[in-house]
């Protein structure tokens, strides 16, 4: 598997086809950590204050929702997909491979001293990189790895006004077990390097008030341990599937793989359980919520992510 998402076995999530998705020098899909019911093995971070009494016991996840084991889903677990080459967005737009600064994961949220200043370019992005965020753009996260084969790494909202790209608050956050890659394979337990829309959410709760497609469904729910014995429930409570060989706004539980099943899939966005993915990007719950209300359609979001090298191109 490549991804986290659940009851995807063998895939990390849709992942848009060269000419179905966003550019992407390689692609992934939610991917979870030792998950043992997720699709790619999702990882389930802890449950919303509130929220405990309506999750499904710790068994193993219904449905096509996370598994705790290296399931097919987001990319929690070992769930590593090879890297897409340049894949072909949506009608609307084409996502590239890129990726962002890389931080160590982490609760708060710090802002860019530079929020007031507008960037003619994306931070941080290489000519090769930018040359793959689609000109409709005029929103981007950027997910920059330390290295190719750090488990850590850094996620910044950018959003494009008439003057430049204003940058948003910084916040930690963690990729796959073996780091990034541009060369995307189901089972190699890294995350795509790339230029990926986003297209759609979903979560085991309800929506917290995105304005993207949201599939409220049980499919999320996910138990088990990730990679380094840290429980995984909770990890799928809120996700973004990332357009890597997958059919972009359709719900992240949908597992077509259009470049096929080797190339993984399930590449989510989604809740921090503690430790690497199988190819996923993890927030931890606050910033996932405070990602899933700033997402806007109209500006066509995408993800840029990858170490700072490749990015850097």
């Amino acid at each position: 598997m490549s991804g986290c998402a659940p009851s995807d076995a063998g895939t990390e999530g849709k992942a848009a086809g060269v000419t179905q998705g966003p550019v992407a020098l390689s692609g992934a899909g939610p991917e979870t950590g030792g998950a043992t019911s997720g699709t790619d093995s999702p990882e389930a971070p802890g449950t919303e204050a509130g929220d405990a009494s309506s999750r499904p016991g710790h068994g193993s996840a219904p449905g096509p929702g996370p598994g705790p084991g290296p399931g097919p889903g987001p990319g929690h677990g070992p769930g590593p997909g090879p890297r897409a080459s340049v894949a072909a967005p949506p009608a609307p737009t084409e996502a590239e491979s890129a990726s962002g600064p890389a931080s160590g994961p982490g609760d708060g949220a710090t802002r860019s001293g530079s929020e007031s200043t507008a960037a003619r370019d994306l931070p941080g992005l290489g000519p090769m990189t930018l040359a793959l965020v689609p000109a409709g753009t005029r929103q981007a996260l950027i997910v920059t790895g330390e290295d190719m084969d750090s488990t850590v790494s850094t996620a910044q909202l950018y959003e494009r006004a008439d003057t430049g790209w204003r940058p948003g608050a910084v916040w930690p956050a963690r990729n796959a077990l073996n780091g990034w890659t541009p060369d995307h394979h189901s089972g190699d337990l890294r995350s795509p390097i790339g230029v990926f829309t986003l297209t759609a959410a979903g979560g085991f709760l309800s929506d917290p008030g995105t304005e993207l497609p949201y599939d409220h469904s049980q499919g999320f729910f996910v138990s088990g341990t990730g990679f380094e014995g840290e429980p995984l429930e909770g990890s799928f409570d809120h996700v973004v599937a990332i357009d890597y060989n997958r059919q972009p706004g359709t719900s992240p539980l949908d597992w077509t793989r259009p470049l096929g099943p080797g190339k993984g899939g399930g590449i989510w966005l989604h809740v921090d359980h503690g430790g690497p993915t199988q190819g996923c990007v993890t927030l931890t719950r606050t910033h996932m919520r405070e990602l899933l209300r700033a997402l806007d359609p109209d500006l066509r979001p995408v993800v840029v992510m990858g170490d700072a090298d490749s990015l850097s191109s």
